[in-house]
């Protein structure tokens, strides 16, 4: 309350247009690389708030090392990085950017089924290779449709509500699995997620990501998924047990993966890389422009309320809905 600026710290790099729209509210410090409690850069020992994403471990010693710290605000969806426990104990509020990258997340799980179920990765390499000899039907065996096919979402959130949304435009039938049945949802709803793998052709997982569903997506999942039957993870790596994904892949257990998050990543295992029946990218189903700025803004509009004694748009399930007042 000293009519000094607030500070505000990047937990994380992140895009200059971040620390742009931070910058009307108060004073931004960008460290070199993630913030540790070790290494407090100078000028951050009294951030008001933090900026950091849901992947990166947010734990006591970060928050005791900023002693002045009242909100983290997670950039993007996920916040399982997040020590909520001892947030509320400080008297922190969290926030993250619920529903700004949905539709973008969405589109890159229905590229995925596409990708992996029509084989286009296969093809790509086919030719970059010069493998294509003759007829593509002769080169590669033939790929399903998705015209009929089962389509099962595990985690009927806002994203997982919009993958519904696209794969019915490609006349798939659909069903879900979650804690508990959506009012108002008018689909199949499967009472476990084994029961959700039996039924489907093909597996997305949009589940939010946290320590009750670490591996959920083990051995007899994908048994019950079966040797036609495709995975496709838009969620977090940390949900798939990935020896037991590589084990069914390299025994024909289940077709394919297609896989936007992964358990190591960056950094992944040869034996999943090489493998064709897998499509791969690099954690960037929300690295639309849309869904970036609408990340942005949201965040924006989360730190502003907070310095300003308002509500929050959007506090974490489970974390405290306020904070201290912004200084």
């Amino acid at each position: 309350m000293d009519g000094q600026p607030a500070t505000i710290v990047l937990g994380v790099p992140l895009r200059p247009t971040v620390a742009a729209a931070l910058r009307a509210l108060g004073a931004v410090v960008q460290p070199e690389g993630d913030l540790r409690p070790d290494a407090i850069p100078e000028g951050a020992a009294d951030a008001r708030v933090l900026v950091t994403i849901g992947i990166r471990a947010t734990g006591p010693e970060l928050m005791d090392a900023l002693p002045k710290l009242g909100l983290i605000v997670c950039y993007g969806t996920g916040y399982e990085g997040v020590d909520l426990a001892a947030a509320n104990a400080r008297g922190i509020a969290v926030t993250h950017g619920r529903g700004a990258n949905a539709t973008s997340v969405a589109d890159h799980a229905m590229a995925l089924v596409l990708s992996i179920v029509r084989r286009v990765g296969q093809g790509d390499r086919l030719i970059r290779d010069g493998r294509w000899t003759s007829h593509p039907m002769l080169d590669l065996r033939v790929s399903d449709g998705l015209t009929g096919r089962k389509l099962g979402i595990w985690g009927l959130g806002e994203i997982g509500s919009k993958v519904a949304t696209r794969a019915a435009a490609f006349e798939m039938a659909v069903a879900y699995h979650g804690r508990a049945p959506r009012d108002g949802v008018d689909l199949p709803y499967k009472a476990t997620l084994l029961d959700l793998a039996e039924w489907a052709d093909v597996l997305v997982v949009t589940v939010r990501a946290g320590a009750d569903n670490v591996g959920a997506i083990d051995a007899n999942v994908l048994e019950a998924l079966g040797p036609r039957g495709y995975l496709v993870n838009v969620s977090r790596g940390s949900v798939v047990d990935e020896p037991a994904l590589l084990a069914a892949l390299q025994a024909g257990r289940i077709a394919g993966a297609g896989l936007d998050v992964h358990a190591t990543e960056p950094r992944l295992p040869d034996a999943l890389t090489e493998r064709d029946d897998v499509v791969l990218t690099p954690h960037l189903g929300g690295s639309s422009e849309t869904a970036q700025l609408a990340a942005t803004e949201l965040m924006r509009r989360n730190v502003a309320a907070f310095l300003a004694g308002e509500p929050l748009l959007t506090p974490v399930p489970g974390s405290m809905a306020g904070g201290n007042p912004g200084a």
